[in-house]
Parts: structure tokens; C-alpha cells; sequence
């Protein structure tokens, strides 16, 4: 390596580019000519193509590369030369501006082109086809451009990355140089994408001393705000203390004097709840809103349970025989014993809960109970959590379901138009997958049930529990509560014929899958896990297709125990969009990260976000992108609700691709075919309720990929791990 050095040159291409550290790998074009481009590496967050670049570093040389500069740190030179103004405008940096325009602007400029735009972009207009409109909204984004170019260098100086200084410049504007200066820590509760550790690389980048209490009382609710990511409601004071300690290593005592602060600023809420094993009471320490839904949560079930009135009189004293008849000439089947009692639970009771595995006719069960109260004139409210099951379930009673932030029409920043003040117009609300219910959206659901409204909840309880935090659907099934339940266990005869039922039950109760002989569920043994990575993408992408007659890209879906590794859905996502939806000429697409999106790229939402399409597109929406407008810099996705979503460039963090999902962002969904590595590189994750999700998303067709020793420890492994919630004991008050 020689010593340091400076490069300057135009940035025409980023090959690679990790999110997470910045590191990026780029062609740079130094004006050598003869279309000779230079290799550099090293951190160039927030440069973009088009841009040129005075880069110091050092020069080395890669054994397949050759000869390559290492960047050190960067600055933007404005370019200097009409192809380089050109290339600059036409790169999409500036909305509204796009290859052609930044043509006909150059044309008419020249080398004064970005003086005008900077000091007279009235001008503008002279170019032929530009109105005043479009100059006026092009002036606006350049001077947008240029503060978040301020903020970016000062960002850049204390590691942060573009993605992440575009957001901050999107949430404070001109205080964002101000507030991470001076109060790092609310990025973490303000900016999504920010946690608490960017917030304290910035903090202590910024001069914030290490034991400051303003970083300590952040860790604490950063410590809790990811204990509620991981499912829990809240946690033990103890181990709070502990996993604080850990995080900010700093000196127990000091811990325990900000928390004690933070109790009397009403940051958190302490309280001493009866212990799950019957042990010693726990003090715990909850965030305050999910402290309130849980209270508020168990007195709605109370209240309802409680309810004088009933909006369905008529079957407190009907003629059951008869109107089991009339069901039965209706539907053309009887009901099971146990489906009966589940119907009259539903119709008699205000609120219930119906559940069990797959093929013990829960749906038909849920058609019964919709056919019988819409004899009686009962207004009949659908709803699940996704699209796709709120799809099924109109299906499968044959009228309109929706998802419950449709139903609830949740509003920008998540406040709901029903709820106790303004309920629901129904007799009768019918919620499936309820397994999939966190504790907020529970909450915000059960408060917009009319007193005297019945309310069945249909689940699955010995699948994976919620994305969100909570136990929802157990804690209402809790021995001893006062919800009353039905259980559905037997398997109907003809749903014994499918190896997917056969199989769910077997796994479910610690046994084996079946995988010989039998016309839809196989597996394939591969006990190296990077080939395994490499079986499941060829089965999906062709083995299936080929076979089946499946679309690879509706019909067939790649669920992975976890989200990291070589058989994971980050790796798989990128080699099933090689196979499914690959490069070509005439395919737009646009780089964002370490990813690529191209029209047809089948992508899901992995944030909640109240601000978009109607009612907000939700954590685990999917869709197809239908278009991608480089002038416009926007992309349109379609969802599984058929709605036309579009997404600013600079918003492409919040989508990724959906080739490959992890079992637990699958939760609610039915898929034709799945496909599921299962291999010995997942072991922490291997689990009977993780399996037994992934093998009940499948409609007709699964396939195991992977070695039959994860297999037997996936089966073996119950999951210990409960969720700390007190709604159990709450309902019992």
C-alpha cells in the first residue's frame, strides 16, 4: 500500500453496497477516456450516481480486480464540464428531473446550467417544455437537496447512512443538525430505522458523556422497547436492570436510579404482577402503551362478557334442532359434536373463542355460525389480520371481510375512527387467524365492539403467536378465564387423505412427518446447508413449476426458519429473484442498498405505516411492483389487497423481497405450494410451533429441504419460552 492520495472523478456506477456498514464497491469514471472506469472501495455513504466525487485514499491492487482505490472519506465536487452537468441532473437526484429534461436544461445552459438552477431557477421556464409548475417544484428540490447535503456531511462525520440522514432531514428539517447535536436519543423513538445503538454511536460521536442519565434512561426504554419486539408485554424489574447493565455498561446503581426516574416522569409504569409458574409475584416494568392496552384490554372482554343487552336475542331461546336442520339443508353437511357446541357458543355467548389445528372444519364451523345469524338478520362483521386471510375468510362465508385496520379505518399515527365512543354498527363480530392479534391491535378491535355485539375469536393457538407483542389468543384460552372456548380435534376424513393435515398434526404432537409415498409432502435430504440454500431455490423457482404447474412467483413460497445465513430469506430472496425475475435490458429497476427492485419483483412492507394508500399498509402486506418511474423516482406496488401503492425512492427501506419469507412474517397467509429449508445452520431456531406455522401455510403442496436431523430438532423442541403478559390474570380480576 502507498501512502494517501486524491482521485477525482465521476461516480457511474455502485456494484455493491452493504446498508448496514456502508461499505460499497464502485466504478468511477476519472475522464482517462477510452471508457476505462477505475474500481474504488470504501464507505461512499450518501454519494450518488451522477455525482462527481474527490475521494482521498490509498491505491492497492486486487488479486481479480487489479488495480482498485481504497476511500478514506469523500467529498461532492459540483461537476464541471457539460457531459459531467449533464450526468449530474440526469441521475435522478433531483425529483422531476429526469435523463431528458436534464438534457434540454443542459442544451439551453450549458456550463451555467447549475448556476441557474441555484440562484435563478425562474429561468427555468425558457427551456422549451419546462412550465412554471415543474421549474417551481424543480427549485424546491434542489434547495431540499442542498440542506440535506449540509446535514449529510455532518451526519457522515459521526457514521451515519444516507438512508438514515434523509429520514432524520425528513423528521426535524432544519433543526435535524440541532437535535442530533444536542438529543441524540429521541432519533431512536422518533426515526424509524434509528435504534438506540446508531443513537449512541452519534451521542458519543457528538461529546454525550457515558454515564449520562439522558443515555441511560434511553437504554432503559430501549431495552424494553425490544423486549416488546421479541413478543413480550413487559419484563421482570430484574432482568430489565440486567440487560440494561449489559447494553450501556455502566455501574448497576446508576441503573436503578434512572429507572426509579423514569417510574416518576411516567416514562414507564411499574407494577407487581402474580408470577406465570405461581412463584413469587414479579415487579414489572412496562412501556406505558402497552401497560394501558393490556388494561384496557381485559376490562372490554369483562365488559362485554358482562353486557345487559344482547343485539342477538333470537337465539337465547331457538328451537336448536330446527335450525340445525335448516343449516343442514343449507350447506349440504352435518355438524361434528363438538363444531354444534362451538356454533352455539358463538351465537349464545358475547364473547368466544374457537379453536384448532388444520382439516377439524374450523371454517366450516365459522360459515355455520355466519349462515345461522344472517337467518336472523344479524349484521355480520368480518375481519382478519392480513389480506390474504381476510381474502379467505370472504370466500369462505361468501361476504365481505377485511382486515382490521380497514375495519377499524386506523388513522395516520395509528388512532382508530371506531372504537368504544363510536362502534362498530354489528350484531356479530366474526375475527380468523387470531393468532395473529398483538396486544395493540386487540386492544384497539375489542374497544370498537358494541356492548351487547357477540365477538368470535378463530385461531390456531399452537402456532407461532403474534409479530407484535402479547399472547392474545392463549391468554384468552387460559384455564380458569372467563372466556368460554371450543376446541376442534377431530380430523374430517377427507382432510386425512392430505399429507399436509396428516403431517401438521403429527409435528404438532412431537412426531415425525411422514415424507415417503406420500402426493404432496416431500422432502429433499441435503445435510450441507449453503447446498440446501441452493435445492430450495431450484425446487421453487423450477422443480415445482415444472411438476405442478405452479407459478413460481404466485403460487410457490420459500419460508425460512430465519433471516441470516446461507439458507436464510436474505440469501435465498436474492437467488430466487436471479431465477424468477432476473436483469434485463428492457426491465427498469433501481438499486436502493444492498438491494435491486424491478417491475415484477414480488416484495413485502416490513414497517407499519398509517401514512400510506387508504387505511396504511401494515408489517407483512405483499405485493407485486408494477411500475418504477426513474423522472419521478417512485415505484408502485400492488398489494394483496389490490390496492396501487406508490413509494418514493428514498422510502425503499421499508419493502423488501418476498421470494423468501421467515416463517414468522408468513403468519396468516396460505400459500399453493411452500418450501421450507429446514437445516442443522437454524438450530437456535428450530422449534415444533415454528414447523408446524410454516407446514399449515400450505394449501396443497409442501416440500422440506434440508437434513432430517434439524427436522427431528425442530419437532423435539418445544418451545420454553413464554411471553411475559399478565392479560390472563388481568381477565380474571
Amino acid at each position: 500500500m502507498s501512502n494517501q492520495a486524491v482521485v477525482e472523478g465521476v461516480l457511474e456506477r455502485i456494484t455493491y453496497a452493504n446498508e448496514e456498514n456502508g461499505y460499497t464497491v464502485a466504478r468511477v469514471d476519472t475522464g482517462r477516456g477510452g471508457g476505462d472506469l477505475l474500481t474504488v472501495v470504501g464507505s461512499l455513504l450518501g454519494a450518488q450516481v451522477g455525482e462527481s466525487l474527490r475521494m482521498e485514499g490509498r491505491w492497492g491492487s486486487h488479486p481479480q480486480y487489479g488495480k482498485q482505490f481504497t476511500v478514506e472519506n469523500y467529498t461532492t465536487v459540483l461537476p464541471a464540464t457539460i457531459q459531467g452537468i449533464r450526468r449530474y441532473l440526469g441521475s435522478g437526484l433531483i425529483k422531476g428531473i429526469g435523463p431528458k429534461i436534464a438534457e434540454r436544461i443542459v442544451e439551453h445552459f450549458g456550463l451555467e446550467t447549475l448556476d441557474v438552477i441555484e440562484g435563478q431557477p425562474a429561468r427555468l421556464v425558457e427551456v422549451p417544455g419546462l412550465g412554471p409548475k415543474r421549474t417551481k417544484l424543480i427549485g424546491a428540490a434542489w434547495e431540499e437537496q442542498k440542506a440535506i447535503k449540509e446535514v449529510m456531511v455532518f451526519l457522515q462525520g459521526v457514521g451515519v447512512s444516507t438512508s438514515i440522514a434523509v429520514r432524520i432531514y425528513k423528521n426535524y428539517g432544519d433543526a435535524s443538525i440541532s437535535v442530533v447535536k444536542n438529543e441524540p436519543y429521541r432519533l431512536a423513538a422518533d426515526v424509524w430505522g434509528i435504534g438506540f445503538l446508531t443513537a449512541d454511536r452519534i451521542a458519543q460521536a457528538v461529546g454525550i458523556p457515558h454515564d449520562s442519565p439522558q443515555r441511560v434512561k434511553a437504554g432503559l426504554q430501549y431495552a424494553l422497547s425490544q423486549s416488546t419486539e421479541q413478543g413480550h408485554c413487559f419484563l421482570p424489574e430484574e432482568q430489565l436492570i440486567a440487560d440494561a447493565v449489559k447494553l450501556l455498561q455502566v455501574d448497576t446503581g446508576l441503573v436503578i436510579d434512572c429507572l426509579a426516574e423514569l417510574v416518576r416522569e411516567e416514562g414507564v409504569v411499574r407494577e407487581t404482577v402474580p408470577a406465570a409458574d405461581g412463584g413469587d409475584p414479579v415487579s414489572a416494568i412496562y412501556l406505558v402503551p402497552f401497560h394501558r392496552a393490556e388494561l384496557s384490554l381485559a376490562g372490554q372482554v369483562r365488559r362485554l362478557l358482562r353486557a345487559e343487552e344482547d343485539r342477538m336475542p333470537a337465539f337465547q331461546d331457538v328451537a336448536w334442532d330446527k335450525a340445525l336442520a335448516w343449516l343442514k339443508d343449507r350447506t349440504g353437511a352435518e355438524l361434528a359434536p363438538e363444531q354444534e357446541a362451538a356454533v352455539k357458543l358463538a351465537l349464545t355467548r358475547k364473547v368466544a373463542v374457537l379453536t384448532g389445528g388444520p382439516g377439524c372444519g374450523k371454517s366450516f364451523t365459522v360459515r355455520s355460525v355466519v349462515e345461522l345469524a344472517r337467518a336472523k338478520k344479524a349484521k355480520v362483521v368480518l375481519a382478519a389480520p392480513t389480506g390474504r386471510a381476510a381474502k379467505r375468510l370472504s370466500e369462505l362465508t361468501g361476504a365481505e371481510a377485511s382486515t382490521v385496520h380497514r375495519l377499524l379505518e386506523l388513522k395516520p399515527g395509528g388512532d382508530a375512527a371506531y372504537d368504544k365512543d363510536r362502534p362498530l354498527d354489528a350484531d356479530l363480530v366474526v375475527v380468523d387467524e387470531a393468532s395473529m392479534l398483538d396486544l395493540l391491535l386487540a386492544n384497539k378491535l375489542v374497544k370498537a365492539v358494541a356492548p351487547g355485539a357477540h365477538l368470535l375469536m378463530v385461531g390456531d393457538v399452537d402456532q407461532l403467536p403474534s409479530v407484535g407483542a402479547g399472547e392474545v389468543l392463549r391468554d384468552l384460552l387460559a384455564e380458569g378465564g372467563p372466556v368460554p372456548a371450543v376446541r376442534l380435534t377431530r380430523i374430517f376424513r377427507q382432510a386425512q387423505q392430505s399429507g399436509v393435515v396428516t403431517n401438521a398434526h403429527r409435528i404438532n404432537s412431537g412426531e415425525h412427518p411422514l415424507t415417503q409415498g406420500m402426493k404432496d409432502f416431500f422432502l429433499f435430504v441435503e445435510d450441507d446447508t449453503e447446498e440446501a440454500g441452493r435445492l430450495t431455490v431450484d425446487v421453487a423457482a423450477r422443480r415445482i413449476p415444472a411438476k405442478f404447474g405452479l407459478d413460481p412467483r404466485r403460487d410457490v413460497q420459500v419460508l425460512a426458519p430465519m433471516h441470516r445465513g446461507p439458507a436464510g430469506a436474505g440469501t435465498l430472496n436474492g437467488l430466487l429473484q436471479q431465477a424468477v425475475t432476473p436483469a434485463r435490458p428492457d426491465l427498469p429497476e433501481k438499486r436502493f442498498g444492498g438491494r435491486v427492485f424491478r417491475v415484477g419483483d414480488k416484495v413485502t412492507q416490513i414497517r407499519n405505516n398509517y401514512e400510506k394508500g387508504r387505511n396504511g399498509v401494515f408489517n407483512g402486506t405483499v405485493g407485486v411492483v408494477t411500475a418504477l418511474d426513474v423522472d419521478e423516482q417512485r415505484l408502485t406496488v400492488r398489494t394483496d389487497e389490490d390496492e396501487e401503492v406508490p413509494y418514493d425512492f428514498d422510502e425503499l427501506d421499508e419493502l423488501a423481497h418476498a421470494y423468501a419469507v421467515t416463517i414468522h412474517r408468513s403468519q396468516g397467509s396460505e400459500y399453493p405450494a411452500v418450501v421450507i429449508p429446514v437445516t442443522t445452520g437454524a438450530w437456535m431456531m428450530l422449534q415444533r410451533n415454528l414447523l408446524y406455522t410454516a407446514v399449515t401455510r400450505a394449501k396443497r403442496l409442501v416440500v422440506l429441504v434440508g437434513s432430517r436431523r434439524a427436522i427431528g430438532q425442530a419437532v423435539r423442541t418445544v418451545s420454553a419460552g413464554r411471553r411475559f403478559t399478565a392479560l390472563d390474570h388481568r381477565l380474571t380480576k
